[in-house]
């Protein structure tokens, strides 16, 4: 597995060693041995997944940008298995030097990359492809009263979703998110919410 840091600490990309042969290919889509070995020195702290998701949706689907607030936080490991995904991923954390900036990754069923998400970020995708098949590992369960975003359909992120504005569909939820500039985030740059996580 190759790990590819990003502009913005806490943000990686993972590409799988993949195999191809005559019959089609083979990849380990996740070993805790691995992560371990090759994400948990940069990021400082190791990670346990709890629970993974998967999701269907059609061309123009964007979904986000979602977080678990305190004490429910979550960090994501995420891939798209069919079709192609933009998946972003935008620091919310107050007082950091990247607040309010992000990364976006094109994830595919034939790149086989992945995107890992700290806590202390908003996630979210759009489909680029006529259907895509789009899977997640949390550290985290699921709270459905710790829910909280920030619209997706923010201008002033600068993100480039690669979909016109008037074919993206989003959940009525997902209208409503506040727009950055007028959002308390409940993230501090100088609170270690992984402690928080272990001591809960």
């Amino acid at each position: 597995m190759n790990v590819i840091k990003t502009n913005i600490e806490g943000v990686l990309i993972l590409e799988p060693k993949v195999f191809n042969d005559a019959r089609g290919y083979f990849f380990e889509s996740f070993s805790q041995r691995e992560f371990d070995e090759k994400v948990a020195p940069i990021l400082g702290h190791t990670i346990r997944f709890v629970q993974d998701n998967e999701s269907m949706s059609s061309y123009g689907v964007m979904r986000g940008l979602h977080f678990q607030r305190p004490p429910f936080t979550q960090s994501k490991l995420v891939r798209c298995v069919k079709g192609a995904v933009l998946d972003v991923a935008v620091d919310i954390r107050k007082g950091s030097s990247t607040f309010g900036q992000h990364v976006a990754v094109e994830l595919t069923g034939d790149n086989h990359r992945e995107f890992f998400i700290s806590k202390g970020f908003a996630h979210g995708f759009a489909v680029l492809s006529e259907t895509a098949v789009f899977q997640y590992k949390c550290d985290e369960f699921y709270h459905p009263e710790a829910d909280g975003g920030i619209s997706i359909m923010d201008q002033s992120l600068g993100i480039n979703w690669k979909i016109p504005t008037d074919q993206a569909l989003l959940s009525e939820k997902d209208t409503k998110h506040q727009m950055l500039a007028n959002f308390d985030s409940p993230f501090n740059i100088n609170t270690n919410l992984y402690i928080e996580s272990e001591t809960r």
